[in-house]
Protein backbone atom coordinates (compact mmCIF):
# COMPACT_ATOMS: atom_id res chain seq x y z
CA UNK A 1 0.00 0.00 0.00
CA UNK A 2 3.24 2.43 0.50
CA UNK A 3 6.25 2.35 -0.42
CA UNK A 4 9.88 1.15 1.50
CA UNK A 5 10.06 3.53 4.88
CA UNK A 6 13.59 4.00 2.80
CA UNK A 7 11.45 5.96 -0.26
CA UNK A 8 10.10 7.97 3.07
CA UNK A 9 13.40 9.20 3.88
CA UNK A 10 12.91 12.63 1.79
CA UNK A 11 10.16 13.35 4.26
CA UNK A 12 13.22 14.28 6.71
CA UNK A 13 15.86 15.59 5.14
CA UNK A 14 15.11 16.22 1.47
CA UNK A 15 13.76 19.36 -0.42
CA UNK A 16 10.52 20.51 -0.76
CA UNK A 17 10.24 19.33 -4.20
CA UNK A 18 11.64 15.75 -3.00
CA UNK A 19 8.97 15.80 -0.02
CA UNK A 20 6.23 16.02 -2.88
CA UNK A 21 7.63 13.77 -4.96
CA UNK A 22 7.78 11.16 -2.17
CA UNK A 23 4.07 11.95 -0.96
CA UNK A 24 3.11 10.84 -4.86
CA UNK A 25 4.66 7.93 -5.08
CA UNK A 26 3.32 6.37 -1.70
CA UNK A 27 -0.14 7.85 -2.47
CA UNK A 28 -0.27 6.81 -6.25
CA UNK A 29 -0.83 10.65 -7.10
CA UNK A 30 -0.09 11.69 -10.58
CA UNK A 31 2.55 14.36 -10.34
CA UNK A 32 0.44 17.35 -11.21
CA UNK A 33 0.69 20.60 -9.37
CA UNK A 34 -1.49 23.63 -9.16
CA UNK A 35 0.18 26.76 -9.91
CA UNK A 36 0.98 28.78 -6.67
CA UNK A 37 -1.76 30.91 -7.96
CA UNK A 38 -3.84 27.95 -7.99
CA UNK A 39 -2.77 27.28 -4.31
CA UNK A 40 -3.43 30.66 -3.24
CA UNK A 41 -7.05 30.27 -4.97
CA UNK A 42 -8.06 27.33 -3.20
CA UNK A 43 -6.52 28.22 0.12
CA UNK A 44 -8.48 31.47 0.39
CA UNK A 45 -11.85 28.74 -0.33
CA UNK A 46 -10.99 26.89 2.12
CA UNK A 47 -9.96 29.36 4.67
CA UNK A 48 -13.32 30.74 4.32
CA UNK A 49 -15.05 26.86 4.23
CA UNK A 50 -12.78 26.49 7.61
CA UNK A 51 -14.04 30.03 9.16
CA UNK A 52 -18.28 29.71 8.37
CA UNK A 53 -18.40 26.61 8.63
CA UNK A 54 -16.60 26.59 12.48
CA UNK A 55 -18.78 29.68 13.36
CA UNK A 56 -22.31 28.37 11.57
CA UNK A 57 -22.25 24.64 13.08
CA UNK A 58 -20.57 26.72 16.54
CA UNK A 59 -23.90 28.55 16.41
CA UNK A 60 -26.00 25.72 15.94
CA UNK A 61 -24.62 23.94 18.73
CA UNK A 62 -24.76 27.06 20.70
CA UNK A 63 -28.53 27.27 20.10
CA UNK A 64 -29.41 23.62 21.19
CA UNK A 65 -27.58 23.96 24.44
CA UNK A 66 -28.76 27.38 25.00
CA UNK A 67 -32.96 26.86 24.73
CA UNK A 68 -34.68 23.92 25.82
CA UNK A 69 -37.43 24.25 22.64
CA UNK A 70 -35.07 23.05 20.59
CA UNK A 71 -34.26 19.78 22.05
CA UNK A 72 -36.64 18.03 20.61
CA UNK A 73 -36.50 14.13 18.91
CA UNK A 74 -36.48 15.33 15.53
CA UNK A 75 -33.79 18.11 16.54
CA UNK A 76 -31.41 15.55 17.70
CA UNK A 77 -30.96 14.34 14.08
CA UNK A 78 -30.10 17.69 13.14
CA UNK A 79 -27.62 18.55 15.69
CA UNK A 80 -25.79 14.96 14.97
CA UNK A 81 -25.22 16.38 11.56
CA UNK A 82 -23.69 19.39 13.14
CA UNK A 83 -21.93 17.81 14.95
CA UNK A 84 -20.12 16.25 12.28
CA UNK A 85 -19.69 19.15 10.33
CA UNK A 86 -17.91 20.97 12.84
CA UNK A 87 -15.62 17.81 13.44
CA UNK A 88 -15.02 18.21 9.40
CA UNK A 89 -14.10 21.65 9.50
CA UNK A 90 -12.11 20.91 13.17
CA UNK A 91 -10.37 17.49 11.95
CA UNK A 92 -10.21 17.96 8.24
CA UNK A 93 -10.21 21.19 6.40
CA UNK A 94 -7.42 22.58 8.72
CA UNK A 95 -4.62 20.29 7.27
CA UNK A 96 -5.90 20.88 3.81
CA UNK A 97 -6.09 24.84 4.19
CA UNK A 98 -2.76 24.61 5.81
CA UNK A 99 -1.25 22.32 2.61
CA UNK A 100 -2.83 24.93 0.25
CA UNK A 101 -1.04 27.58 2.08
CA UNK A 102 2.53 25.64 1.75
CA UNK A 103 1.47 24.42 -1.60
CA UNK A 104 1.86 20.16 -0.73
CA UNK A 105 1.06 17.83 1.65
CA UNK A 106 2.62 18.64 5.36
CA UNK A 107 1.67 16.00 7.92
CA UNK A 108 2.91 12.95 6.15
CA UNK A 109 1.04 9.45 4.96
CA UNK A 110 -0.22 9.20 8.41
CA UNK A 111 -1.88 12.49 8.66
CA UNK A 112 -3.07 11.68 5.34
CA UNK A 113 -4.79 8.60 6.50
CA UNK A 114 -6.47 10.21 9.41
CA UNK A 115 -7.41 13.11 6.80
CA UNK A 116 -9.10 10.51 4.70
CA UNK A 117 -10.59 8.76 7.78
CA UNK A 118 -12.48 11.19 9.43
CA UNK A 119 -13.87 12.97 6.00
CA UNK A 120 -14.60 9.98 4.83
CA UNK A 121 -16.56 9.28 8.18
CA UNK A 122 -17.88 12.28 9.23
CA UNK A 123 -19.27 12.70 5.88
CA UNK A 124 -21.51 9.35 5.57
CA UNK A 125 -22.29 10.55 9.30
CA UNK A 126 -24.09 13.59 7.94
CA UNK A 127 -25.38 11.82 4.63
CA UNK A 128 -27.08 8.75 7.00
CA UNK A 129 -28.49 11.28 9.57
CA UNK A 130 -30.31 13.05 6.43
CA UNK A 131 -31.72 9.08 4.99
CA UNK A 132 -32.72 8.15 8.70
CA UNK A 133 -34.61 12.41 8.99
CA UNK A 134 -36.10 11.27 5.73
CA UNK A 135 -37.44 8.69 6.93
CA UNK A 136 -38.66 10.03 10.33
CA UNK A 137 -40.28 12.79 9.09
CA UNK A 138 -42.33 10.24 6.70
CA UNK A 139 -43.26 8.18 9.32
CA UNK A 140 -44.30 11.11 11.51
CA UNK A 141 -46.32 12.58 9.26
CA UNK A 142 -48.03 9.59 8.02
CA UNK A 143 -48.62 7.69 10.88
CA UNK A 144 -51.06 8.41 13.19
CA UNK A 145 -49.47 8.60 16.43
CA UNK A 146 -50.58 10.65 19.21
CA UNK A 147 -47.96 9.58 22.16
CA UNK A 148 -45.52 11.68 24.10
CA UNK A 149 -42.08 12.30 21.90
CA UNK A 150 -39.78 9.52 22.08
CA UNK A 151 -35.79 10.48 22.21
CA UNK A 152 -34.93 6.86 22.41
CA UNK A 153 -35.60 6.19 19.02
CA UNK A 154 -33.38 9.21 17.71
CA UNK A 155 -30.73 8.96 19.96
CA UNK A 156 -30.33 5.01 18.76
CA UNK A 157 -30.11 6.27 15.02
CA UNK A 158 -27.65 9.01 15.97
CA UNK A 159 -25.63 6.13 17.63
CA UNK A 160 -26.10 4.11 14.73
CA UNK A 161 -25.16 6.45 12.08
CA UNK A 162 -21.75 6.15 14.02
CA UNK A 163 -21.09 2.95 14.17
CA UNK A 164 -22.40 2.25 10.56
CA UNK A 165 -19.65 4.79 9.30
CA UNK A 166 -16.98 3.48 11.23
CA UNK A 167 -17.86 -0.41 9.99
CA UNK A 168 -17.01 1.57 6.19
CA UNK A 169 -14.33 3.99 6.81
CA UNK A 170 -11.91 1.67 9.02
CA UNK A 171 -11.32 -1.14 6.94
CA UNK A 172 -9.20 0.96 4.26
CA UNK A 173 -6.72 1.84 7.97
CA UNK A 174 -6.55 -2.03 7.84
CA UNK A 175 -5.66 -2.80 4.04
CA UNK A 176 -9.05 -2.80 2.21
CA UNK A 177 -8.31 -0.34 -0.05
CA UNK A 178 -6.34 2.88 1.57
CA UNK A 179 -6.15 6.66 2.30
CA UNK A 180 -3.78 8.31 0.20
CA UNK A 181 -2.95 11.96 -1.65
CA UNK A 182 -6.29 12.91 -3.99
CA UNK A 183 -6.18 15.96 -6.59
CA UNK A 184 -3.11 18.51 -6.62
CA UNK A 185 -1.30 16.78 -3.25
CA UNK A 186 -3.02 18.94 -0.66
CA UNK A 187 -6.25 16.90 0.58
CA UNK A 188 -6.41 12.88 1.03
CA UNK A 189 -9.48 10.62 0.50
CA UNK A 190 -9.56 6.76 -0.54
CA UNK A 191 -7.17 6.21 -3.62
CA UNK A 192 -9.64 6.30 -6.14
CA UNK A 193 -7.05 5.06 -8.70
CA UNK A 194 -5.52 2.24 -7.34
CA UNK A 195 -6.07 -0.43 -9.88
CA UNK A 196 -6.44 -3.29 -7.77
CA UNK A 197 -9.46 -5.89 -7.39
CA UNK A 198 -9.43 -5.16 -3.06
CA UNK A 199 -9.80 -1.17 -4.34
CA UNK A 200 -12.73 -1.86 -6.53
CA UNK A 201 -14.54 -4.00 -4.57
CA UNK A 202 -14.43 -1.13 -1.32
CA UNK A 203 -15.05 1.13 -3.62
CA UNK A 204 -18.29 -0.75 -5.29
CA UNK A 205 -19.68 -1.62 -1.50
CA UNK A 206 -18.42 1.61 -0.44
CA UNK A 207 -21.01 3.79 -3.18
CA UNK A 208 -23.80 0.98 -2.77
CA UNK A 209 -24.21 0.98 0.85
CA UNK A 210 -22.74 4.72 1.83
CA UNK A 211 -24.17 6.72 -1.11
CA UNK A 212 -26.78 5.00 -3.41
CA UNK A 213 -28.89 2.98 -0.52
CA UNK A 214 -29.38 6.66 1.55
CA UNK A 215 -30.90 8.19 -1.20
CA UNK A 216 -33.25 5.82 -2.66
CA UNK A 217 -34.02 5.81 0.83
CA UNK A 218 -34.62 9.91 1.15
CA UNK A 219 -36.33 9.91 -2.23
CA UNK A 220 -38.55 7.24 -1.58
CA UNK A 221 -39.30 8.66 1.87
CA UNK A 222 -40.08 11.93 -0.04
CA UNK A 223 -41.82 11.34 -2.79
CA UNK A 224 -44.40 9.69 -0.38
CA UNK A 225 -44.38 12.21 2.15
CA UNK A 226 -44.92 15.09 -0.48
CA UNK A 227 -47.75 12.82 -2.00
CA UNK A 228 -49.53 12.25 2.03
CA UNK A 229 -48.94 16.32 2.77
CA UNK A 230 -50.87 17.20 -1.25
CA UNK A 231 -53.89 15.00 -0.74
CA UNK A 232 -53.88 16.10 3.03
CA UNK A 233 -53.53 20.11 1.70
CA UNK A 234 -56.73 19.23 -0.46
CA UNK A 235 -58.66 18.43 2.32
CA UNK A 236 -58.40 20.82 4.92
CA UNK A 237 -55.83 23.97 4.56
CA UNK A 238 -54.95 25.08 8.01
CA UNK A 239 -51.89 26.55 9.79
CA UNK A 240 -51.29 23.31 11.27
CA UNK A 241 -50.76 21.92 7.54
CA UNK A 242 -48.77 25.23 6.45
CA UNK A 243 -46.35 24.66 8.93
CA UNK A 244 -45.27 20.87 7.55
CA UNK A 245 -45.53 22.25 4.49
CA UNK A 246 -42.38 24.65 5.88
CA UNK A 247 -40.95 21.23 7.75
CA UNK A 248 -41.04 19.30 4.41
CA UNK A 249 -39.42 22.36 2.63
CA UNK A 250 -36.83 22.93 4.81
CA UNK A 251 -35.54 19.01 5.04
CA UNK A 252 -35.91 18.64 1.02
CA UNK A 253 -33.90 21.67 0.91
CA UNK A 254 -31.12 20.42 3.55
CA UNK A 255 -30.75 16.77 1.34
CA UNK A 256 -31.10 18.90 -1.91
CA UNK A 257 -28.06 20.91 -0.95
CA UNK A 258 -26.43 18.04 0.13
CA UNK A 259 -26.18 15.76 -2.94
CA UNK A 260 -25.48 19.24 -5.01
CA UNK A 261 -22.44 18.99 -3.04
CA UNK A 262 -21.62 15.74 -2.81
CA UNK A 263 -22.73 14.42 -5.87
CA UNK A 264 -19.76 15.82 -8.36
CA UNK A 265 -17.25 14.72 -5.98
CA UNK A 266 -19.07 11.29 -5.83
CA UNK A 267 -19.37 10.97 -9.97
CA UNK A 268 -15.60 12.46 -10.48
CA UNK A 269 -14.93 9.43 -8.07
CA UNK A 270 -16.20 6.98 -10.25
CA UNK A 271 -15.26 8.07 -13.73
CA UNK A 272 -11.08 8.45 -11.93
CA UNK A 273 -11.76 4.99 -10.46
CA UNK A 274 -13.28 2.70 -13.45
CA UNK A 275 -12.41 5.29 -16.23
CA UNK A 276 -9.29 4.87 -18.24
CA UNK A 277 -6.23 6.22 -16.74
CA UNK A 278 -6.02 9.73 -16.67
CA UNK A 279 -9.40 10.82 -17.15
CA UNK A 280 -9.61 12.92 -14.04
CA UNK A 281 -6.72 14.81 -13.91
CA UNK A 282 -5.85 15.97 -10.20
CA UNK A 283 -6.17 19.71 -10.66
CA UNK A 284 -9.81 19.09 -12.29
CA UNK A 285 -10.66 17.37 -9.17
CA UNK A 286 -10.22 20.12 -7.13
CA UNK A 287 -13.11 21.87 -7.59
CA UNK A 288 -15.68 18.66 -7.08
CA UNK A 289 -13.82 18.61 -3.39
CA UNK A 290 -14.12 21.86 -2.80
CA UNK A 291 -17.74 21.97 -3.21
CA UNK A 292 -17.77 18.21 -0.79
CA UNK A 293 -16.00 20.41 1.99
CA UNK A 294 -19.02 23.54 1.59
CA UNK A 295 -21.64 21.39 2.49
CA UNK A 296 -20.42 22.05 5.94
CA UNK A 297 -21.36 25.73 6.11
CA UNK A 298 -24.46 25.28 3.70
CA UNK A 299 -26.54 22.99 6.54
CA UNK A 300 -26.42 25.17 9.67
CA UNK A 301 -27.65 28.11 7.17
CA UNK A 302 -30.60 26.20 6.84
CA UNK A 303 -31.44 24.91 9.81
CA UNK A 304 -31.41 28.69 11.02
CA UNK A 305 -32.75 30.53 8.25
CA UNK A 306 -35.42 28.14 7.16
CA UNK A 307 -36.37 27.04 10.58
CA UNK A 308 -38.73 29.14 12.45
CA UNK A 309 -37.71 27.76 16.03
CA UNK A 310 -34.26 28.18 15.04
CA UNK A 311 -34.49 31.52 13.64
CA UNK A 312 -36.47 33.06 16.71
CA UNK A 313 -34.00 31.28 18.95
CA UNK A 314 -31.12 33.25 16.95
CA UNK A 315 -32.45 35.89 16.99
CA UNK A 316 -32.63 36.15 20.68
CA UNK A 317 -29.28 35.06 20.96
CA UNK A 318 -27.92 37.86 19.07
CA UNK A 319 -30.29 40.18 21.30
CA UNK A 320 -32.77 41.16 18.26
CA UNK A 321 -35.59 40.79 20.42
CA UNK A 322 -34.26 41.02 24.05
CA UNK A 323 -35.44 44.21 25.18
CA UNK A 324 -39.00 43.09 23.78
CA UNK A 325 -38.97 39.72 25.88
CA UNK A 326 -37.87 41.83 28.57
CA UNK A 327 -41.42 44.20 28.77
CA UNK A 328 -42.95 40.64 28.09
CA UNK A 329 -44.28 41.74 24.21
CA UNK A 330 -42.64 39.04 22.46
CA UNK A 331 -43.84 39.03 18.75
CA UNK A 332 -43.49 35.39 18.73
CA UNK A 333 -47.05 33.01 18.89
CA UNK A 334 -47.47 32.13 22.09
CA UNK A 335 -47.34 27.74 23.23
CA UNK A 336 -50.79 27.88 23.64
CA UNK A 337 -51.37 29.20 20.05
CA UNK A 338 -49.34 25.88 19.03
CA UNK A 339 -51.03 23.53 21.79
CA UNK A 340 -54.33 25.14 20.01
CA UNK A 341 -53.15 24.17 16.91
CA UNK A 342 -52.46 20.64 17.35
CA UNK A 343 -55.44 20.21 19.67
CA UNK A 344 -58.31 20.87 16.90
CA UNK A 345 -59.99 17.83 15.25
CA UNK A 346 -58.73 16.43 11.88
CA UNK A 347 -60.96 14.09 9.81
CA UNK A 348 -57.40 12.29 8.45
CA UNK A 349 -54.69 10.31 10.21
CA UNK A 350 -52.16 12.39 8.38
CA UNK A 351 -53.15 15.65 9.32
CA UNK A 352 -54.23 14.85 13.07
CA UNK A 353 -50.68 14.20 13.55
CA UNK A 354 -48.93 17.40 14.48
CA UNK A 355 -45.97 16.43 16.96
CA UNK A 356 -44.46 18.59 19.64
CA UNK A 357 -41.26 17.46 18.12
CA UNK A 358 -42.24 20.31 14.71
CA UNK A 359 -44.39 22.52 16.44
CA UNK A 360 -43.27 26.11 14.94
CA UNK A 361 -45.28 28.16 17.31
CA UNK A 362 -43.53 27.04 20.25
CA UNK A 363 -41.44 30.50 21.16
CA UNK A 364 -37.58 30.39 22.37
CA UNK A 365 -38.67 32.76 25.41
CA UNK A 366 -37.28 30.10 27.87
CA UNK A 367 -33.70 29.64 27.33
CA UNK A 368 -31.56 27.11 29.88
CA UNK A 369 -27.87 26.99 30.49
CA UNK A 370 -25.57 24.18 29.20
Amino acid sequence: MFPEETNMSYISNGTDDDLLSALEDWSDTPAEKLSRTGHNVVAVILGSILIFGTLNNLVVLVLFCKFKTLRTPVNMLLLNISVSDMLVCLFGTTLSFAASIRGRWLVGRHGCMWYGFVNSCFGIVSLISLAILSYDRYSTLTVYNKRAPDYSKPLLAVGGSWLYSLFWTVPPLLGWSSYGLEGAGTSCSVTWTANTPQSHSYIICLFIFCLGIPVLVMVYCYSRLICAVKQVGRIRKTAARRREYHILFMVITTVVCYLLCWMPYGVVAMMATFGRPGIISPIASVVPSLLAKSSTVINPLIYILMNKQFYRCFLILIHCKHSSLENGQSSMPSRTTGIQLNRRPYSNPVADNAPPSIDLQNDCSTPVSG
